[in-house]
């Protein structure tokens, strides 16, 4: 299979150029930590607080990763290259792969690691899962993404990043794409770097978290691809990352924003290692933001999906736990009994499928929805039976006052996106989800960054 693996050339993407670190001042070294915008923007020192992602292994499927990087150094697992055989940690050549580890790992250099680059869970690990690009011609297997995300999903990764254009999925890459997800594996790819209203194979992919880019002021990149299945938005415009051929690159694209929410599930996952990868999305999607201007969205969006993360409120809003797949849909041979998760009533999932869930007993949910209409019947012909012939003794006819019945069954709970809660509570840029879906922006004259 052939990839254009990591998006590295479409779209225009800005690059640097190289820096050496024993010559670089240190106004030059601020200022590569200074680039960093969206850690600005994410408040990551109050972030960071919360969680590191210490613990959560997330893996990057694109080039090999350049682990003796002094902002990656000792968080770089070895993993493997499916492309060339071997590690996939010493990478010297192709950028990329790099510069995704260190936007969701990275962890600065010098005196209390000021300098550098540093990423959104700067002690999570890297698991570097290396596979052809479009002009490699690879010596190892012959369907390298289904092998990476086998590795990948059986070596510990509960998050795995893909910055890359796939091409078509063949049936081996679908098998193993289930198979991540049965494993309760996060799994967040970019949406791609055309400006095209169309996703790809691999971000539609039903369970994948596609991802847009936004720029510094929350608008969607121009250059940012979109369609119904995209589910969240992040920077992606001008970010600064580590490099394999030299220090540093500066780039814009979804490679990178799709980086930010993986780095933003290891934290997740950090925090809250019982929730799953759907709990996991259902966090940030329920305190993503918009810009403002947006009000009346109806969401998902298409450009936006439910909005950009903002991790520090996924960290620290009380939100409902929801249910196991949250607003993830399933592939279809995932629709089975479900053992494990918490279940909320009505959950819905993006595009309006809803996860078929059965109970453990040898009844199914349709089953038992049967019998009880059927007791129900029965009784009320009885009732009925017992009125008329009470109506006829007492000289009376017809039905009681409201019909028979009576005013009818409760309406149905409402289903984890219409849940009014404590992650409704207004901040500076309040993000309230509704029946509609419509998420009010903030009001532009605020001062705290939008993805605060």
């Amino acid at each position: 299979m052939s990839f254009t693996r990591t998006l590295r050339a479409v779209g225009g993407a800005v690059v640097a150029g190289a820096l050496l670190f024993g010559a670089a001042p240190t106004a030059l070294a601020d200022e590569i930590r200074g680039d960093q915008w969206p850690l600005t923007a994410f408040d990551a020192k109050s972030v960071w607080k919360e969680s590191t992602g210490k613990g959560v292994t997330v893996a990057v499927i694109d080039d090999a990763v350049n682990g003796s990087h002094p902002d990656l150094k000792g968080n770089v697992l070895p993993g493997r290259d499916f492309n060339q055989g071997g590690v996939a940690n010493q990478e010297s050549v192709y950028d990329h792969g790099t510069g995704m580890a260190s936007i969701i790992a990275g962890h600065g250099h010098g005196a209390g690691d000021s300098q550098g680059v540093k990423g959104l869970a700067p002690t999570a690990k890297i698991l570097p899962v290396a596979i052809p690009g479009e002009d490699d011609v690879p010596t190892q297997g012959e369907d390298s993404l289904a092998e990476a995300l086998k590795y990948a999903a059986d070596h510990g990764a509960s998050v795995i990043n893909m910055s890359i254009d796939a091409g078509v999925l063949t049936e081996e890459d679908k098998e193993a794409l289930s198979y991540a997800i049965k494993k309760d594996i996060l799994l967040v790819a970019a949406t791609g770097n055309d400006g095209r209203g169309r996703l790809g194979d691999l971000p539609s992919y039903p369970g994948v978290v596609a991802v847009g880019a936004v720029d510094k002021a929350g608008q969607v990149w121009g250059k940012s691809n979109y369609g119904p299945q995209t589910i969240l938005t992040a920077p992606g415009t001008l970010i600064r990352s580590a490099a394999a051929s030299k220090p540093y690159r500066l780039a814009s694209g979804t490679s990178d924003s799709a980086a930010y929410v993986s780095g933003a599930a290891a934290l997740l996952r950090s925090k809250f290692p019982d929730l799953t990868a759907g709990q996991i999305a259902n966090r940030l999607v329920k305190t993503a933001g918009l810009p403002p201007g947006q009000a009346g969205t109806k969401l998902p969006d298409p450009h936006y999906g439910y909005g950009f993360i903002r991790p520090f409120r996924a960290l620290t809003q009380d939100i409902p736990t929801g249910s196991k797949n949250g607003p993830l849909k399933i592939p279809k041979d995932e629709l089975a009994p479900s053992t494990g998760g918490a279940t909320a009533p009505g959950a819905s999932t993006v595009g309006g499928s809803q996860a078929s869930e059965e109970s453990d007993s040898g009844l199914g949910i349709g089953a038992i929805v049967g019998v009880a209409v059927g007791v129900l019947v029965v009784v009320a012909i009885i009732v009925i039976a017992i009125v008329v012939v009470s109506q006829k003794k007492n000289g009376r006819n017809g039905p009681p006052p409201g019909g028979f019945g009576g005013p009818g069954f409760a309406p149905q709970q409402p289903g984890p996106y219409q849940q009014p809660g404590p992650y409704q509570q207004p901040g500076p840029y309040p993000q309230q989800p509704s029946a509609s879906g419509v998420y009010p922006p903030a009001p532009p004259t605020q001062p705290p960054p939008h993805f605060r």
